[in-house]
C-alpha cells in the first residue's frame, strides 16, 4: 500500500547549500545596490526581500510541492497589495499637512524650515 521512494540526501543537501548561497548573495546585494543603483532603490529592495522569502518558503519551509497554499499565498498577497494602495491612494488625496512637512515643502532642508519646526527649551 505504501509508496517507497528514495531520497538521495547529497543532492537535497547539495540544493540546499545553493539555495544558502543565493540567499546570501541576495542579502550582500540587499547592501550595496543603494550605493552602486541609487535610482529604484525602493523597488529593487522590495523585489530582493520578496525573492528571498520566496527562496525561503519553497525550500526550507518545503513548500515547493503545495499547490493549494501557493495559490492562497499568491491571492491573500495580492488582497493585501491591493488595499494597500487603496489606502495609500486615499492618504495621499487627503494629505492635510502638506504646508508643515519637510517632504512635501518646497525648500528641503533649508535652515529656515528647520528652525521654525524646532522647539527651543524655555524660550
Amino acid at each position: 500500500m505504501g509508496t517507497k521512494t528514495t531520497v538521495n540526501y547529497q543532492v537535497e543537501k547539495k540544493r540546499y547549500y545553493n539555495v544558502l548561497v543565493g540567499l546570501l548573495l541576495l542579502t550582500t546585494l540587499t547592501f550595496v545596490q543603494p550605493y552602486v543603483f541609487q535610482a529604484g532603490t525602493f523597488t529593487a529592495q522590495m523585489f530582493i526581500a520578496v525573492v528571498k522569502a520566496w527562496l525561503i518558503l519553497m525550500y526550507y519551509m518545503h513548500l515547493k510541492g503545495e499547490k493549494l497554499i501557493g495559490s492562497m499565498t499568491i491571492f491573500a498577497l495580492s488582497l493585501v497589495t491591493i488595499f494597500f494602495v487603496i489606502v495609500i491612494a486615499i492618504d495621499v488625496t487627503h494629505f492635510q499637512f502638506a504646508d508643515e512637512s519637510y517632504i512635501t515643502s518646497g525648500s528641503l532642508g533649508s535652515e529656515m524650515d528647520i528652525s521654525a519646526h524646532t522647539t527651543h527649551g524655555g524660550e
